[in-house]
């Protein structure tokens, strides 16, 4: 089970984590998890050039130091990167200093501000220290893309339905996202863009 939006418990227990940017201003800023791999995240890097539009990947180290080639152009295409751990760990089940020397070990290759722990799932003891190094970033919009039960076209209603000013949206470059993310990342631009909206990369609050 998994929630589009980002509930208001969620918000309550994580006071100090990024949801979404300003509601002010007509600003969506796409998120990418768990990539690079060479299945999906070139085929997100030509929809995002070709558009002209910047996002932020959330990278796992170890896929970083196998296609270290996406990464570089990820970086070279004027993209933001944050650490996702070097394997993909999930915090509730990790030992406090293994989840910690697992994010640093990503840090080495990341060099960011900007962490997502995996799953949306840390131990308030493991953010307590994380907050002094990065600014935290969940979402407030998941598309389901990694639910291979979901269809791509309820992929697409998700995001389009639940965004608005500042949103920040959860899109995955693995493999069983595929046919969900190719599908709907397109629409979801060119819905946006129609509607007058801009495309950003987050950029770190400190």
């Amino acid at each position: 089970m998994y929630f589009v939006n980002a509930p208001f418990f969620l918000r309550w227990f994580y006071p100090s984590v990024t949801f979404n940017r300003s509601r002010k201003e007509k600003k969506i800023y796409l998120t990418f998890d768990d990539g690079p791999i060479p299945e999906v995240t070139p085929f997100i890097l030509n929809t995002l050039a070709k558009h002209k539009i910047k996002a932020t990947f959330f990278c796992v180290g170890e896929n970083i130091i196998k296609h270290n080639d996406i990464f570089q152009r990820i970086l070279r295409e004027g993209h933001a990167v944050g650490n996702h751990t070097y394997h993909h760990l999930k915090g509730w089940d990790t030992e406090d200093e293994r989840y910690l020397k697992n994010i640093e070990q990503c840090q080495q290759l990341t060099r960011t501000s900007l962490f997502r722990p995996p799953y949306a799932r840390a131990k308030k003891s493991q953010l307590k220290r994380l907050y002094l190094q990065f600014e935290v970033v969940f979402w407030d919009v998941l598309s389901g893309d990694f639910d291979q039960t979901l269809s791509p076209e309820k992929c697409y209603q998700n995001v389009i339905r639940h965004s608005k000013n500042g949103s920040i949206i959860v899109f995955h470059d693995n493999v069983k996202a595929i046919p969900r993310v190719q599908y709907a990342l397109p629409l979801t631009i060119a819905h946006f863009l129609e509607k007058g909206f801009s495309f950003e990369k987050l950029k770190p609050k400190h």
